[in-house]
């Protein structure tokens, strides 16, 4: 008897353990956007720095809570002198160039496709000099 109680819960064991693993691995996969909240305050990101999954939808909600004007730029070093030296008033075409009017929230959605590291930077005059600037950090893997 003792040994059927044995083998009953190590079965049930290696069930829940085999359930456990089925779902972490729907999650893993799933295609669903995972939410990253960014505050804008005092001209600085808060957090200045996140960590997301390649491949997977990241919708940003940027808040806005300055009486100023910002953007949120994500790329990488080329794609920011670009900006450093452009005449874009506005962004709103690409997902990952957008402008938060001042006490607003802004959400874009961008999936990376490569794992590295991307800054995110307000270019508007004085901006990034004053510390407008954040990290992301794209992984493979669970």
């Amino acid at each position: 008897m003792r040994m059927q109680r044995a083998i009953a819960g190590l079965g049930l064991g290696l069930a829940i353990a085999v359930l456990t693993g089925i779902v972490a691995g729907t999650v893993a996969r799933s295609k669903e956007p995972i939410v990253v909240a960014i505050t804008i305050h005092y001209s600085h990101y808060e957090p200045a720095t996140v960590t997301v999954p390649v491949g997977r939808p990241i919708t940003f909600v940027i808040t806005n809570t300055d009486p100023i004007d910002h953007e949120w730029i994500v790329g990488d070093a080329a794609t920011h002198e670009r900006h450093r030296t452009g005449t874009e008033p506005v962004h709103a075409a690409r997902p990952t160039e957008i402008t938060i009017p001042a006490l607003t929230e802004k959400r874009t959605t961008v999936t990376f496709p490569a794992s590295g590291s991307l800054e995110f930077i307000c270019h508007l005059p004085g901006h990034e000099a004053y510390g407008m600037v954040g990290t992301v950090t794209v992984t493979t893997g669970g």
